[in-house]
């Protein structure tokens, strides 16, 4: 069974979208894939068939990749309900209400988590996994679900993904390995520069620095798409064209349209499948 953590220098780096391009890739290979966010803190949920509720960006990431959402691929969603109250959402069912008084149990969800993975990666052959936000928020690290904590768990190999769009890429990937803890730092395999506008020759000198420093490997440079997709929450963009006679099948021409570009562009998806291998 193949697996890879698409991981984000930041929260709004381009997670979300780059799984369901993925998924896309992979379904048109026919390599079975599902998507996975262990832990998704979402304003926007999706109901699935049987009632269940998950993150709108794990059912964009489903119909990617040709299946229909279902809970196990958000299997831990905290809904933001307002006054400093999130509303935890396990297995697709209301929970309970977190708070600074009533802290979620993070070794729980955690195994939660875990266990959904599993029931996941018996039925199918890849499984893209979402980090949350980032990876390395110091202060909460201790007891991260969906990133390192996967990581721990379950020993998935990952990739970065960090957005040019905002400036200074190579600080963030860079500072984002660094501060990987070292016992999961050697599953960082490679990253990817996402939204870029221009000619992507002049970062090659700076991607070869990232390589020596790092290890990992450059997949590509993916260009800026004035696209639209599901949002998750106030960092998503909401421009972008979408068109189309509803708005599932505009979601899955933009989807295309971004796999195709990212084909015509280079990107390396044969080193991402040997990294999902190891």
């Amino acid at each position: 069974m193949s697996r890879i953590l698409v991981l984000g220098t930041s929260s709004g780096a381009g997670k979300t979208t780059f799984c369901a391009m993925l998924c896309r890739y992979l379904a048109r290979r026919g390599l079975d894939p599902v998507p996975f966010k262990g832990l998704n803190l979402s304003l926007n949920s999706y109901a699935t068939a049987d009632g269940g509720e998950i993150g709108i960006g794990q059912a964009f990431q489903a119909w990617s990749a040709g299946l229909e959402p279902e809970t196990d691929m958000n299997p831990v969603l905290l809904k933001p309900s307002g006054g400093g109250v999130i509303q935890l959402v396990l297995n697709g069912r209301p929970s309970q209400d977190v708070s600074e008084s009533k802290p979620m149990d993070r070794k729980g969800a955690l195994e939660e988590a875990a266990q959904a993975f599993g029931r996941l990666s018996e039925r199918h052959g890849f499984v893209v996994c979402e980090g949350s936000g980032s990876p390395v928020e110091l202060n909460i690290m201790d007891g991260d679900v969906a990133n390192v904590g996967l990581m721990r768990r379950l020993g998935v190999p990952a990739i970065l993904v960090g957005d040019i769009e905002r400036g200074g890429v190579f600080a963030a990937v860079y500072g984002t390995w660094r501060l990987i803890p070292d016992d999961v730092r050697p599953l960082l395999k490679g990253f990817v520069i996402n939204r870029f506008r221009g000619d992507a020759s002049i970062l090659g000198d700076g991607i070869r620095r990232i390589e020596e420093l790092t290890g990992m490997r450059c997949l590509g440079v993916l260009p800026y798409m004035d696209l639209r997709f599901p949002e998750e929450d106030s960092l998503s963009d909401s421009s972008g064209r979408l068109e189309g006679g509803d708005v599932r099948s505009a979601f899955m021409a933009n989807v295309d349209e971004l796999t195709d570009n990212a084909e015509r562009s280079g990107f390396d998806f044969e080193s991402l499948i040997k990294f999902a291998d190891e």
